[in-house]
């Protein structure tokens, strides 16, 4: 049985706001499969005693912190201005197998990164290049997905039943923005980012797909 990490000050109104919580969420939604968390008297009491278990949480910060005094240690500043010194931005996915700056040659200093999730041009990516361009010294931008992407492994209803599946979270209320072709895709973002009209009319926008098994990166 888990740990309670959440403590009521009433077990009753516990359970009253559980039971609300359940009947709003339906009758907002279409039919779903649910998951009904039913909370005792004696689990909300036991809430209100039981210690919050931060350990394993606070190992990975203490983790973290101590990755960053070893990087402190030879850290030699550059004087970089924030500016990104090639004038290029690149627009990539949140994927963790990617590298960006090492992909097209660059160091830290060199270009601007925006990512999420499939690499879209959303309207805070469009946000980040008129800042990018006007302020910080872009003139060039490269729209980068890549292969195996989990975005383009489903449809919106299939992601969504797999966040549901997996952690019980339901997220039909938000757009994932999924993807079923990628090249027609990208070929729309190109197109948002040249044809909107707060960013500069001279701005180079290219794309290209990153293939993470290969390395190679195959500009359309």
């Amino acid at each position: 049985r888990a740990e309670p990490t959440l403590g009521f000050c009433n077990p009753r109104e516990a359970q009253q706001s559980m039971a609300r919580l359940h009947r709003n969420m339906h009758a907002a939604l279409p039919p779903w499969p649910s998951v009904f968390l039913v909370i005792t008297e004696d689990d909300a009491r036991a809430a209100l005693v039981a210690p919050v278990r931060h350990r394993p949480v606070q190992q990975h910060h203490d983790a973290v912190a101590e990755a960053d005094q070893e990087f402190v240690k030879n850290f030699i500043p550059e004087g970089l201005s924030g500016r990104a010194a090639q004038g290029l931005a690149i627009v990539t996915c949140m994927d963790s197998r990617i590298a960006p700056l090492a992909i097209v040659g660059m160091k830290p200093g060199d270009a601007k990164i925006l990512r999420n999730a499939g690499a879209r041009v959303t309207e805070d990516v469009l946000r980040t290049l008129v800042l990018a361009s006007h302020l910080l010294g872009v003139n060039r931008v490269l729209v980068m997905p890549h292969t195996d992407c989990r975005m383009a492994s489903g449809t919106e209803p299939q992601i969504h039943q797999a966040i549901f599946e997996a952690s019980g979270v339901d997220t039909r209320s938000m757009e994932i923005r999924t993807v079923t072709d990628q090249r027609a895709a990208l070929e729309i973002d190109i197109t948002r980012i040249k044809t909107y009209p707060l960013l500069p009319k001279n701005l180079e926008v290219v794309g290209g797909f990153y293939d993470v098994k290969t390395g190679k990166l195959d500009l359309i």
